[in-house]
């Protein structure tokens, strides 16, 4: 599996992911790989909206559970007939070096989902257990305290999804994807607690077949309570895309779209909006 985007390796071919997947019993599969993102080895798909432009949607909100970088990872997953599913990863960043997997100085991350999923709905909780992980910096004023560094600190988060989609396509009425995530901190002086939200909508076959309308908005994870002693800044992230992607022929896709924010990342002056054409070829 090659990167599907930049990664700002200029000129160098590099493989971004590489596992290997099999299965234990006819509902158990899993999945062992040095290059792995926790949510390649998920028991559902949290969300059915495409994200435009903002990798910040993806999944529902990239945001607490679903933020693992690529590193060595293993997982477990069971998908049952009935709809319920199952899935418990785990992520190092240390098990490559001479830190060690699973040690004292490993920084890791746990998630285990809870899913069920029938033909046009899904609801799911995942929780994440952090080691001297920041995949909460994504988007998020929660570095604002304490900035990216992730030393000593540990954090437990849980992420709510649920999705609802049409029986048919072509109709006013979208899709429905909605997230919502809270975070806790153990091992920071400044932030206990955060959180985030996302609501994202698709509408399918508008205008001709495989076309897609696109629009989310969303609230990047907060800081939401201090701790002991501490002051939070008043800060309000809000972040929004929208976008229409259309098929000119069976190889090709075309999505223009437009997004913006305001008090993301690290202060209440990193405002943002953009545009962004993106056309991808598949042969």
């Amino acid at each position: 599996y090659f990167n599907e985007g930049s990664t700002g390796s200029g000129d160098t071919l590099k493989v971004d992911k590489i596992w290997y997947t099999f299965p234990v019993t006819d509902a158990i599969t899993a999945t062992v790989g040095p290059r792995i993102e926790n949510y390649y080895m998920l028991a559902a798909t949290p969300s059915v909206y495409k994200p435009g432009a903002l990798k910040a949607f993806k999944l529902g909100g990239h945001s607490s559970a679903f933020g693992a970088s690529t590193s060595t990872g293993a997982g477990l997953k069971y998908v049952g007939d009935n709809g319920f599913a199952v899935s418990t990863t785990i992520n190092s960043k240390k098990a490559a070096t001479t830190g060690g997997f699973l040690t004292d100085q490993d920084q890791n991350k746990f998630n285990t989902q809870v899913a069920y999923t029938a033909d046009n709905y899904h609801a799911s909780v995942t929780y994440s257990r952090q080691k001297s992980w920041n995949s909460w910096h994504y988007y998020s004023t929660l570095d604002m305290y304490t900035g990216a560094s992730a030393a000593g600190v540990n954090s437990d988060s849980y992420a709510l999804r649920a999705w609802w989609r049409p029986s048919e396509t072509g109709t006013a009425t979208p899709s429905i994807s909605v997230g919502y995530d809270t975070m806790t901190f153990s091992g920071r002086s400044d932030v206990k607690e955060g959180s985030g939200y996302f609501v994202g909508l698709n509408w399918a076959d508008m205008f001709q077949a495989d076309d897609k309308i696109g629009l989310a908005f969303g609230q990047p994870m907060k800081a939401t309570e201090a701790a002991a002693g501490a002051t939070l800044t008043e800060v309000d992230p809000f972040l929004w895309e929208a976008y229409y992607s259309f098929r000119p022929n069976d190889s090709i896709e075309v999505t223009p779209a437009i997004f913006g924010g305001t008090d993301v990342e690290d202060s209440t002056a990193d405002d943002i909006f953009g545009a962004v054409l993106t056309t991808t070829f598949k042969f």
